[in-house]
């Protein structure tokens, strides 16, 4: 028997929260003693060493010489002669209908011969000579004030078409 605080209490008579604590404990312990795994199984490994067999060095075979060909003369064949070249027909320009790279206004003289050409934006000196179906030399011959080959064209430009004339 205990005396606490005037009150005499037995042992059997302890308050409930004393035996849940115990209970929870007991409970914790038998839970916790299930949870560990079964041991690992002893593995054993044997090894066995084996010698490496030793490599026998096998002899390079020398190179034969290889029979050299003799180099063959070389035979010069002379150019054919240079003629003359044959020159570009020339005749009138005909136009052919506006194309790409060749929008501008074409003008004629009385009786419908083509005389000029006038430059506008985004044609081009090849595309003027197809479409007035000349080739590119003779429409640079009539026209000696176009440099570059007729890379060099500006907007407004007149481009002489009277293939009788230079311009």
């Amino acid at each position: 028997m205990a005396i606490l605080g005037g009150t005499v209490r037995s042992r059997k008579n302890r308050p409930a929260a004393g035996r849940i604590g115990v209970t929870i404990a007991a409970a914790a312990i038998l839970l916790l003693s299930g949870c560990a795994g079964a041991p690992a199984p002893v593995v054993t490994a044997t090894v066995t060493v084996t010698p490496t067999p030793t490599l026998t060095p096998t002899p390079t075979p020398t190179p034969s010489a290889a029979p050299v060909a003799p180099a063959p003369d070389p035979t010069i064949t002379p150019n054919a002669e240079a003629g003359p070249a044959e020159p570009l027909p020339e005749g009138p320009a005909n136009d052919l209908g506006s194309t790409a790279g060749a929008l501008g206004a074409a003008s004629r003289d009385g009786s419908g011969n083509l005389l000029s050409y006038t430059v506008v934006e985004g044609d081009d000196f090849f595309a003027i000579a197809q479409r007035f179906d000349v080739p590119v030399q003779q429409l640079l011959r009539m026209n000696p004030s176009v440099s570059g080959l007729g890379e060099d064209i500006y907007i407004r430009d007149v481009i002489n078409l009277d293939w009788t004339t230079t311009g």
